[in-house]
């Protein structure tokens, strides 16, 4: 109980302390190994040349907010994997919570778990209360960040992936 009124009380601050990255579009996006929830390791580099890397940080694990995100994303994820892009959530919960998250919303995409905060700091999303801001970067095949977006509706997350895919004229995979 004591846990789930600290994780409202931590929402409830970090509506109002949404903190601005420092990276930039044409940046070089951070290289980043993580353990997934499904136990396998990710990193950008498993992706250049090949894939656009939709990464979405999220501030806390089995949370209001971050609950309508991953459902979005675990309903409407189809509409994303139309384009040559994979997507993928990270926070800096432990892996057990984000396992226990990632059961609880059937999610079918990986869900990387930074303890550490090391990445959530190289991608400058860690803000004052120690857990990452609601962003989410959109990184080319060539390793450069070609859009963030700080403004994240988590009800409609997949969708608006799937437009900005769209809008930045990520290739669908029919045809490729």
């Amino acid at each position: 109980m004591f846990k789930m009124s600290f994780k409202l009380i931590l929402l409830s601050i970090l509506s109002f302390s949404a903190m601005a990255t420092d990276l930039k579009v044409g940046d070089t996006a951070p290289n980043f190994r993580l353990q997934s929830t499904d136990g396998s390791f990710y990193q950008l580099s498993d992706y250049l040349g090949k894939q656009t890397l939709v990464l979405a940080w999220y501030p806390m694990a089995n949370t209001h907010g971050c609950t309508l995100e991953c459902r979005s994303l675990v309903q409407k994820g189809h509409l994303i994997r139309e384009y040559n892009a994979v997507y993928m959530m990270a926070s800096v919960d432990d892996l057990e919570d984000n396992q226990d998250f990632a059961k609880k919303q059937k999610a079918d995409f990986p869900m990387l778990s930074d303890p550490t905060k090391e990445t959530a700091k190289a991608f400058d999303v860690l803000n004052f209360v120690r857990v990452a801001s609601r962003v989410t970067f959109y990184v080319g095949k060539d390793g450069k960040i070609i859009k963030i977006d700080e403004d994240i509706n988590a009800a409609t997350a997949a969708e608006d992936i799937a437009a900005n895919l769209q809008q930045l004229g990520i290739e669908k995979r029919d045809s490729l």
